[in-house]
């Protein structure tokens, strides 16, 4: 039964109603739809809660103004939702993906998943991605039936094809993953629950993943200024920027830099948000989409930038890359943090009770593989203050990552 007051979808949008169910069959609540139901269990989690204390770019105590994965996931969230919206989309969805799509995320940043990465290439590599999945589906251990969340297909089939298929018609890792193919947790998973991993995703989907890079693009600017690691005039070496700097110019001359710095990340949001859905609208205008399967057999991505809007998006990007990511202050962290998880990796695989009892349990001590794997969990769960002080107690000298 429909509970009263819902929000109307359009016909493309994903039906909580028709949802194609969970691995493991639960009665249907009298209070909450299915979506509402995954985002719930997911603000729950013991993975969303840490979230707080990972970082984006910056390590954790280096200022409480700068962004966490869970301020950014918040971001997010409120990106996909005004998105899912404007679209006619199921909101709640939407909403579920964009707080789960930095759950399987490293402590440090991007450096923790290239550092991990690297440390379990013999034992088929770590993805983010992949990991959100082992979160969802393996890790946390909340209830008393199942382990995982036990989240609406829908909800899974969204957090692993959010950037796109990861199989072609012919079976084929896509590009993504064409050169070592799909991780392995992915296609364990897709063997009990078929996620279709040959199509996109739904277009609530599609809203969280273009909200993650609007979120991205506006928030490291952001934070990069207040770091001082680049100036407000540097800027504009990015023709899209420069034009929203001179648009706030000359409407508050004189403003101050705080105020400017504000008034150029809310125009870039509004900008990217108000193109996504124009774009968005062109799209389902021409595909004329009547149920979210059409959508996801479009053959291509429906709920996405238009042409200028995605050069922006790569030039803000290209900006960002050699101005903030590779910035000397930002590289140098990077490298003491590397050095803090390869410790760890090494140590944990090498005395593996040195990590606490409940990692211990069930240790296949003799399988290098699966003791891998199972050393690669506790460290990519770990916040960045918990990497650091695990580090303190194994180890003679940590580095301050400042």
């Amino acid at each position: 039964m429909r509970p009263f007051g819902e929000r109307w979808r359009a016909p493309y949008a994903c039906d909580p109603w028709g949802s194609r169910g969970r691995l493991y069959p639960e009665a249907v609540s009298p209070t909450r739809s299915e979506f509402q139901r995954d985002r719930d269990r997911i603000i729950h989690s013991s993975a969303f809660r840490r979230l707080k204390h990972k970082t984006q770019v910056f390590v954790y105590h280096e200022g409480d103004h700068f962004r966490t994965r869970l301020t950014h996931t918040i971001e997010v969230s409120q990106i996909a939702r005004a998105l899912a919206r404007s679209l006619g989309l199921d909101e709640d969805l939407a909403e579920a993906l964009a707080l789960s799509h930095d759950l399987g995320h490293t402590p440090f940043g991007h450096t923790g998943e290239d550092t991990l990465d690297e440390c379990m290439a013999a034992f088929g590599g770590f993805d983010h991605n992949a990991q959100a999945l082992r979160v969802v589906t393996r890790l946390e251990r909340r209830y008393a039936e199942y382990d995982g969340l036990n989240l609406a297909w829908e909800t899974l089939e969204g957090l692993v094809k959010h950037n796109g298929p990861l199989l072609d018609a012919d079976g084929r890792p896509t590009l993504r993953y064409a050169e070592r193919g799909v991780p392995l947790a992915i296609l364990e998973y897709n063997a009990q629950q078929d996620l279709e991993l040959a199509t996109f995703a739904s277009g609530e989907a599609q809203a969280a993943a273009i909200a993650d890079d609007i979120a991205y693009d506006a928030h490291d600017i952001d934070d990069g200024l207040r770091a001082g690691l680049f100036n407000i005039e540097d800027l504009r070496e990015v023709p899209f920027l420069d034009g929203l700097l001179r648009e706030i110019d000359a409407r508050y001359p004189g403003l101050e830099l705080s105020r400017r710095i504000h008034e150029l990340t809310r125009r870039v949001i509004t900008r990217f948000v108000e193109d996504v859905v124009a774009e968005g609208e062109r799209r389902i205008a021409a595909l004329a989409p009547e149920s979210a399967e059409a959508v996801r057999r479009a053959g291509e991505t429906v709920i996405c930038f238009s042409r200028d809007m995605t050069q922006a998006d790569a030039a803000i990007k290209r900006f960002l890359y050699a101005h903030m990511y590779r910035h000397p202050k930002v590289m140098k962290v990077r490298a003491e943090a590397d050095d803090v998880l390869r410790d760890l990796f090494r140590r944990f695989r090498a005395e593996p009770e040195s990590m606490p009892e409940e990692w211990q349990a069930d240790l296949p001590r003799d399988d290098e593989a699966r003791l891998a794997r199972r050393v690669a969990d506790y460290i990519a769960g770990m916040t960045d203050r918990y990497a650091l002080l695990e580090h303190r107690r194994l180890f003679d000298v940590t580095p301050d990552l400042r």
